[in-house]
């Protein structure tokens, strides 16, 4: 003998005071296309290769030293370093001697004994922002990146060129 139905009471807005059934996920075919489309964006990595498809690979053996280090430099001094890490080193010693955090680099210059950087920095800030005080540091470092000098070179206000300030 069956047994006798029990009535689910209905979530949401049915004309039909019916209860909701739960239906089994829909086959890859029907599934709306953006969910497809992702499936197909899935990364490969997440997918393990097959037993067959497994290449061992041999080790490389790593040389003792880097190879970097086997070939002479040109002057045999230090090592150089090149314009953005000159930019990066620069915005960090204007930050250690002044406490404010550079707005931007302006310039980088190679020079016979390095570089030169220009790095702008907020001096004081107002409001509205047109009226800050900005202040343009030059940083003279070597070619390993040491310092050699640091300079406040003018002040301005923003949006004016040190040039139009003076007039």
């Amino acid at each position: 003998m069956p047994e006798p139905r029990t009535r689910r009471a209905t979530h949401g807005n049915s004309s039909t005071g019916a209860p909701r059934r739960r239906t089994a996920r829909a086959a890859p075919e029907t599934e709306p296309r953006t969910r497809r489309r992702a499936a197909r964006r899935a990364e490969p990595e997440d997918v393990e290769p097959e037993e067959d498809e497994i290449e061992e690979e041999e080790p490389e053996e790593e040389p003792d030293e880097p190879e970097e280090e086997d070939e002479p430099e040109e002057d045999d001094g230090p090592a150089r370093i090149d314009a953005a890490e000159a930019a990066r080193r620069a915005a960090a010693q204007v930050r250690a001697m002044t406490g404010r955090s550079p707005e931007g680099v302006t310039a980088v210059e190679r020079t016979e004994d390095g570089w030169r950087i220009g790095i702008e920095v907020v001096e004081s800030r107002r409001i509205p922002d047109s009226t800050d005080i900005l202040a343009l540091y030059r940083v003279d470092l070597g070619g390993d990146g040491d310092l050699l000098a640091y300079r406040r070179e003018s002040r301005y206000h923003r949006g004016r060129f040190p040039e139009e300030e003076e007039q």
